[in-house]
């Protein structure tokens, strides 16, 4: 195999064709209705603790750490309590990626500082960038080595301030920012700059960048499920770039996961707002404790406890537990128990997720 050596950004090849700018022109459609029907939700807090929860399952099952829903959602939970490694990693990641939605909200930029602390997130380690050589990407099935990234620190350091400048400054490539984000994601994935975490942390980059640059709002587009489905294309198309500069198959994939994970997202923000209205209307005609933050903690997530309506609604943990109990019997609740623990499950919403 021949060595591969990774050359600074932007592409030589002029990446904009006329069948990339097609499929460009329709991606852009689909994500701006995305951004559109998000701010349907009265409290767009429920989609960013709701949505980076599935992406965080999807984006790890990639990495081969699978869970279920329910293990999902109990660790987040009940995450002192029960020792779900699995569960943890995906947790880790859904934190890392609201972590670094906060920092690009605040600052307005995404540096490499932020990029390593959000691989920190998900690996719980501070090791930063590679400092050893002997990293190579192998195929799992045959063991054979398929791509050797950069070797050297001071290759991937370079690289990845060079990365850093094609992120944030527009002027480097004014070329159009859904383009601009699948280069962004090959180049990410080739530098492979950490021990672990490359894919999970790419994959974050991907829906940061598009908030960054304002075709979302808030982080609600994730491809991961998209490339579960087409891994093996994945991977060839990423080689195909390396081996072949072949920019437009690559795009184009990429381009293809915006619009049809827009569509998919899309359906799922619907159904929760009709689910949301009905809940609203109901709860409203049977019980005087209705509240529009009663409505959120229900939507917040597809599980609640006590201490979470206490919290929320600020109420005594007795009237807390009476309102529980009343929505368990009127059936909008189910509910369970953990150990010596009560929690309640908004079940028409947990099976959005698991039906999406």
């Amino acid at each position: 195999m021949k060595k591969f050596i990774i050359s600074e950004l932007p592409p030589s090849k002029d990446v904009e064709t006329k069948k990339v700018l097609r499929q460009t022109a329709q991606a852009h459609r689909c994500l701006a209705e995305l951004k559109g029907i998000s701010k349907t939700i009265p409290n767009q807090s429920i989609l960013i603790n709701t949505l980076p929860l599935l992406e965080a399952k999807d984006s790890s099952a990639i990495e081969n750490i699978i869970t279920t829903h329910d293990e999902l959602y109990k660790e987040d939970l009940f995450g002192d309590f029960i020792n779900n490694a699995n569960a943890k990693e995906v947790r880790d990641y859904s934190q890392a990626l609201k972590a670094g939605f906060e920092k690009i909200k605040k600052r307005g930029c995404l540096t490499n500082n932020q990029i390593i602390e959000i691989q920190s997130y998900i690996e719980k380690n501070n090791a930063g960038f590679r400092k050893l050589s002997g990293t190579e990407l192998k195929n799992q099935q045959t063991g054979e080595t398929v791509y050797t990234p950069p070797q050297t620190h001071d290759d991937i350091v370079r690289l990845m301030s060079n990365l850093e400048n094609y992120i944030n400054n527009d002027a480097v490539c004014p070329i159009d920012h859904l383009i601009k984000m699948a280069v962004i994601h090959y180049q990410f994935e080739s530098i492979h700059p950490f021990y672990d975490g490359n894919g999970r942390t790419g994959r974050i980059i991907n829906v940061l960048y598009l908030v960054l640059k304002g075709l979302l709002d808030i982080p609600v587009l994730y491809l991961s499920r998209y490339i579960i489905q087409t891994k093996s294309q994945y991977y060839n198309l990423l080689q195909d770039v390396r081996d072949n500069e072949n920019w437009e198959d690559w795009i184009i994939y990429l381009l293809q996961g915006v619009e049809s994970t827009s569509i998919e997202t899309i359906t799922i923000i619907t159904k929760i707002r009709e689910l949301m209205r009905d809940y609203k209307f109901r709860i409203r005609e049977q019980y005087k404790f209705y509240s529009q933050d009663l409505l959120n903690n229900l939507f917040c997530h597809p599980y609640t406890k006590i201490e979470f309506i206490e919290h929320d609604l600020r109420v005594s943990r007795q009237t807390a537990s009476k309102y529980l109990e009343e929505l368990s019997a009127g059936g909008f609740l189910r509910k369970e128990k953990m150990g010596s623990y009560n929690f309640y499950i908004n079940e028409p919403l947990f099976n959005i997720f698991v039906d999406k």
